[in-house]
């Protein structure tokens, strides 16, 4: 079984949910049909409107849809239902870890939000010292900085789609909802010194390893579909 990740991209003010109603009713059968598993659909709806998304692209990312499949060559048909759902996909065959595993209810909204950031390597890092600084630095800097219930690392193999943008990495975060207004939920602080003294754990450890130009973050509500 292979992990696929699925960007969908669409103008900032269509309709969120119209989207998701799209996705969940029309495209996640489709995938089904093709094979799909584990389906998950992330999607900038009208329940995450409050947040303040990082956009680089144009049209931006909307949506996220991710699922297993038994070959990432026998991927087109799931293409195909997606397609009809965004005006451009990026797609990455991924490896996925997850250091905080969090609870997922079958055909129902994850409470709380996904923080969906796609993310690119400081020049001069080799992979191997980029991986160690992600996956165990930046990692503990990650969960005790921040009021993160869940966390999905999808380290990209390779892509699938053509001018899909050259991520490394493709990181969900679940938060609590008010994280998306309140920043000192979102770095779990209970005082203004604690607030400052997280942000500057987690700007400096993020300056470590990241390239924060093409750096793209976006807020969504997750449907996990099994």
């Amino acid at each position: 079984m292979e992990k696929l990740v699925y960007l969908l991209f669409q103008e900032a003010d269509a309709s969120g949910e119209a989207l998701r109603s799209g996705l969940l009713e029309k495209a996640a059968p489709g995938l089904r049909a093709a094979g799909a598993r584990e389906i998950t659909v992330s999607v900038n709806d009208e329940a995450v409107a409050a947040g303040t998304p990082i956009r680089r692209s144009d049209p931006p990312i909307r949506a996220m849809v991710s699922f297993w499949l038994q070959n990432a060559d026998d991927r087109a048909p799931c293409e195909q239902a997606l397609a009809a759902h965004a005006q451009r996909l990026a797609g990455y065959l991924v490896v996925e870890s997850r250091p905080l595993v969090h609870e997922m209810r079958p055909g129902r909204r994850t409470p709380g939000m996904s923080q969906v950031t796609a993310i690119a390597r400081k020049a001069g890092l080799s992979d191997e010292e980029f991986i160690r600084i992600w996956h165990e630095d930046h990692k503990a800097v990650a969960i005790e900085t921040q009021s993160t219930v869940g966390y999905v690392r999808n380290g990209v193999v390779r892509k699938l789609t053509d001018a899909a943008p050259d991520w490394v990495g493709i990181v969900e975060e679940i938060f609590p909802l008010e994280a998306l207004t309140d920043p000192h939920v979102f770095y779990a602080a209970k005082s203004e010194e604690e607030f400052r003294r997280n942000l500057a754990r987690m700007i400096e450890s993020c300056n470590r390893f990241l390239d924060l130009e093409p750096l793209e973050c976006t807020h969504m509500s997750e449907y996990y579909l099994g």
